[in-house]
């Protein structure tokens, strides 16, 4: 077949024509067509061209203003060149000397006098020096004159006549001045107290990565807290979003000062700020436990290990770096003239903050505790650029100190850290309070934080206190929390400091800011006193401190000795029990022999037979040695680690003595810090609740088979009475969980009268029967005042069954916690119930904690006074056991803000005799459970020397 066969008939035939013919027309007819489409093609691409060289050719000024030829906004793109400019600016810290007024100044208010004061300036004479050594720094005696919210005059007198006349006069009585305290880590007002999940907005948990969240948005300025807070002198805090992600977006820097009746115009978040201008912006990024155990799923998401969060950080960075990397180049190109711009410039919303961070424009602040974790991020700071400004927590910082010095840039990290709050999980295992000794002793800067509301920001000068007295020097110390975390803000020009041109954010103190016990009695933020009537306690000013340089000599570890050993120089004894002869005596001798004491007095004839082992102690005072009530000792080591603990009990029941696990890194301490006995229960959930009998032991003890190791196999029988028992087992409601403990005793007292013998010696029904004969303590851990009162009510119950089965015996009742027990005093006197306050200072961390006394100067007492005043046995417990280290320190609290209700005695009672006597224990003996300290244990620059520890040897530091 050929071509033209394949071709189709055409529609209508030519009249006359052939086959031949009618092809040869068709195949001409196909040709023009052709022809007639390549002319039209090239006609139209001879016009393109035109149209493109006439819209090329046409001058600029011809074109519409508003659009490019890309169709673009011009504006928008002029606008998106501003941004560039933006782009490459790096903040500076903003000033303060030389401002007319404070930007957060309030139009109406009157300027202030502070007179008589003894004024902290903040900074040495010869700079960063002697900043490290704490040296040159000195307290001056002047007035301060307040207006329009800045410091404007810091002199030694200032003469009325050369002031507004409507000035106001503060006379500080020659008490102590500072600036402002300030806390660089708080979750005050995202994480409101009390606890309530709804108000709970620390972290943004939908995703690992969250740069792009703000803590300002979760921020409740109604947030009792944050008075608080402001009542321990905390004027600012930079509150951060948690640590559950390993970048959690961004914090911002607040003044606790609310409202109208803190002297503002209103309630108000933006109001809050500590720099209206922000001109620094921050970022919380963290690393370690807490990323991978909250975002760590298998198979459903990660990390799942420090390898997958070093890797998170690392392509979250990269990206990052791209997307700026973008974000430059089309600036360059924009540079050179917007006309060949053919995209705005490229912006993610998500990522801002991120890129933010690594153009410098934001202060990095990082949550990171272990060797690994800090050296990991400093090499991420390296390889994607960018500064930190501080590690926080930081447990292990203090070992690698040039690591930290590697941080990209020439400005090494601060590490913002507690003093000696440790344990709580594995990688808070190791740690020092000395490390902000050894820190600074590096060249570093230690800060110390709260983490409210880990810790109550309120007590955060005791956190500055406790790290004098592990070592850093006195000046550094007071700096730790006013000077040098403003410094780390990028606010040290405004903040921190007592200086002409700085924020008017002052505290007048009741004594040395150091002290224990010590708070303040006036509080002033941007000028305004934030009290008009505020409580100040009747106690006296002894004068600033005179730094104790024997504090910096450490010995982390105590040398055990059996000899005879006589120690002299000892100034006041406080335990009768110990001496019972005169107290006109100047000083005395304690002499003991294998861990005895054997002569309290001259003791010349032990002198003589010791030889050279005589130890004199300066200011020496002897005590008891303390008991630990309510904490986990002996049944934990790392409290979030369930291989090292004991475990939970919940609905069963057992015994604390068949949990012993001695020579723990906790008891260690424990007996350095003079806590050689403790009492512990089982936990019921978690620290701080209690379900079974308590053991009593000896913290000195390696093992439970140690003669003496255990003097109570079972102290006490516990239960839990606080929100935790809700939903535990069948237990729906704190209603029912009260009417089953009723239920529980009223059968204990019939099965007591019908069957006297338990066939299960050491079941839950044979210890109740126990306490019901009035032979062994009902130890319940309980806040509420409602819940208390329902107890009383069945004791009372109680009672009343054991009488009308002839029983002349009444149930020993003791409440451990007691936030709220203050406001039923009377009625546990009159029942004669005994209280362990745990902990001794509450701040309404939970609901049923919510009513707790601050105290001064919000309150005129708090819970230990009214309760030592109504007549409670009292004593303090730990509700967590790193507190173990400061025992002697809370009796202290008690002691120097009880106005006179406790002398030095009672107040070392709170942590030894009365645990024995609220729960009916016969006294035990001192003469070898004893602590002999360099000063008064009550002071804060005291030392403990000797701990005997009741294994027959003395411990000497």
């Amino acid at each position: 077949m050929s071509t033209t066969d394949k071709l189709p008939p055409l529609y209508t035939a030519l009249p006359g024509s052939n086959a031949t013919l009618r092809a040869g027309a068709w195949r001409r007819m196909l040709r023009r067509r052709s022809y007639e489409l390549r002319v039209i093609g090239v006609a139209c691409l001879i016009y393109i061209a035109y149209v493109q060289w006439r819209i090329i050719s046409i001058p600029s000024s011809t074109l519409s203003p508003e659009i490019t030829v890309h169709g673009l906004s011009t504006k928008r793109l002029e606008e998106d060149l501003a941004t560039c400019a933006k782009l490459h600016t790096k903040p500076a810290d903003p000033i303060g000397f030389g401002r007319k007024r404070n930007a957060r100044y309030i139009d109406g208010q009157k300027p202030t006098l502070i007179v008589n004061a003894t004024v902290w300036v903040g900074e040495p004479v010869n700079g960063a020096a002697a900043a490290a050594t704490g040296e040159e720094y000195v307290w001056i005696k002047a007035d301060v004159f307040l207006e329009h919210g800045l410091i404007q005059r810091v002199d030694g007198s200032i003469d009325l006549a050369d002031l507004p006349s409507d000035v106001l006069v503060y006379n500080a009585a020659g008490r102590p001045l500072t600036s402002g305290i300030i806390d660089m880590h708080s979750h005050v007002g995202v994480h409101a107290l009390p606890t309530i999940h709804s108000n709970d907005d620390t972290s943004e948990l939908s995703a690992n990565i969250t740069p792009f969240v703000r803590s300002i948005d979760g921020i409740q300025p109604t947030d009792h807290q944050i008075q608080v807070i402001k009542s321990g002198g905390v004027t600012t805090s930079l509150v951060l979003p948690g640590s559950s992600n390993n970048i959690g977006g961004e914090a911002y820097v607040i003044k606790h000062a609310v409202g109208r009746a803190d002297g503002r115009n209103e309630t108000s978040i933006v109001d809050m700020l500590a720099d209206p201008d922000r001109a620094w912006r921050y970022m919380k990024m963290a690393c370690g436990e807490n990323a991978k155990h909250v975002h760590g799923k298998i198979g459903e998401r990660g990390p799942m290990s420090r390898l997958g969060e070093s890797w998170e950080f690392r392509q979250t960075f990269e990206h990052a770096t791209k997307l700026m990397r973008q974000q430059d180049d089309w600036c360059a190109a924009a540079s050179l003239g917007l006309g060949n711009i053919k995209t705005h410039l490229p912006v993610e919303l998500k990522w801002e903050a991120l890129i933010a961070v690594l153009r410098g424009q934001v202060h990095v602040h990082t949550h990171c505790y272990t060797i690994k974790d800090l050296e990991a991020f400093v090499d991420h700071s390296n390889e994607f650029q960018f500064p930190i400004r501080a590690f926080h927590h930081a447990h292990q910082a203090y070992l690698v100190p040039e690591v930290l010095k590697r941080t990209w840039g020439d400005d090494p990290p601060a590490a913002a850290l507690f003093a000696d709050n440790m344990w709580y999980k594995a990688e808070a295992h190791i740690g020092s309070e000395y490390a902000g000794k050894y820190l600074n002793d590096h060249g570093l800067v230690p800060i110390y934080v709260s983490d409210n509301p880990v810790l109550n920001a309120q007590h955060l000068i005791f956190e500055a206190a406790k790290a004098y007295r592990y070592g850093l020097p006195y000046h550094v110390a007071i700096a730790s929390v006013t000077s040098a975390p403003a410094e780390r803000l990028g606010l040290g020009r405004r903040l921190g400091k007592v200086k002409p041109g700085f924020d008017a954010d002052i505290v007048v103190w009741d004594d040395d800011p150091l002290r224990v016990g010590t708070n303040p009695v006036q509080v002033w933020v941007d000028g305004t006193a934030q009290y008009e009537d505020p409580v100040e306690l009747n106690k006296p000013f002894r004068g600033t401190l005179i730094p104790n340089q024997r504090l910096a000599d450490i010995a982390e570890t105590a040398v055990p000795v059996s000899v005879d050993m006589v120690f002299t120089g000892i100034s006041k004894i406080l335990a009768p029990s110990l001496y019972a002869g005169p107290d006109d005596s100047e000083t005395f001798s304690v002499a003991v022999s294998r861990g005895k004491i054997t002569c309290v007095g001259r003791c010349d004839k032990e002198v003589a037979a010791v030889g050279e082992s005589v130890v004199h102690i300066q200011n020496g005072h002897l005590t008891p040695a303390f008991t630990a009530f309510g904490s986990t000792l002996g049944l934990n080591e790392i409290d979030s680690e369930a291989v090292t603990d004991n475990g939970a009990d919940g609905t069963a029941f057992s015994r604390g003595v068949d949990g012993l696990a001695l020579n723990t890194t906790k008891l260690l301490v424990a007996r350095r810090y003079g806590v050689t006995r403790a009492i512990s229960a089982p936990k019921f959930t978690v620290g701080g609740t209690h379900h079974g009998t308590s053991v009593g032991f000896l913290t000195a003890a390696t093992t439970a088979l140690d003669k003496g190791a255990v003097f109570n196999r079972d102290v006490a029988l516990h239960y839990t009475l606080d929100l935790s028992v809700k939903g535990v087992g069948n237990t729906p409601s704190m209603s029912s969980a009260v009417g089953e403990l009723r239920d529980k005793l009223l059968q204990a007292v019939e099965s007591r009268n019908n069957s006297p013998l338990v066939t299960l010696r050491y079941s839950e029904p044979a210890f109740l029967q126990k306490v019901v004969a009035g032979k062994m303590a009902l130890a319940i851990t309980v806040h509420s005042a409602d819940t208390i009162s329902s107890l009383l009510d069945v004791k009372t119950s109680v009672d009343e069954a054991i009488s009308i089965f002839g029983g002349d015996v009444k149930i020993r009742l003791v409440i451990i916690g007691g936030a709220e027990a203050h406001l039923v005093a009377r009625n546990l006197a009159e029942a004669g119930v005994g209280v362990v306050l745990a902990p001794m200072q509450s701040y309404a961390v939970s609901w049923d904690q919510r009513r707790a006394l601050p105290g001064a100067p919000l309150t005129n007492t708090t819970a230990v006074d009214v309760l030592v005043d109504s007549g409670v046995v009292t004593a303090v417990g730990l509700e967590e056991d790193w507190i173990v280290r400061d025992l002697g320190l809370l009796a202290g609290v008690a002691y120097q803000n009880s106005e006179g209700r406790l002398d030095e005695r009672g107040a070392v009672d709170l942590i030894s005799r009365n645990v024995y006597t609220m729960l009916g224990l016969e006294e035990p003996g001192w003469d070898d459970h004893f602590v002999i300290y360099e000063g008064s244990p009550f002071e804060i620059d005291s030392k403990i020397r000797v701990v005997g520890d009741g294994t027959g040897q003395v411990h000497i530091s």
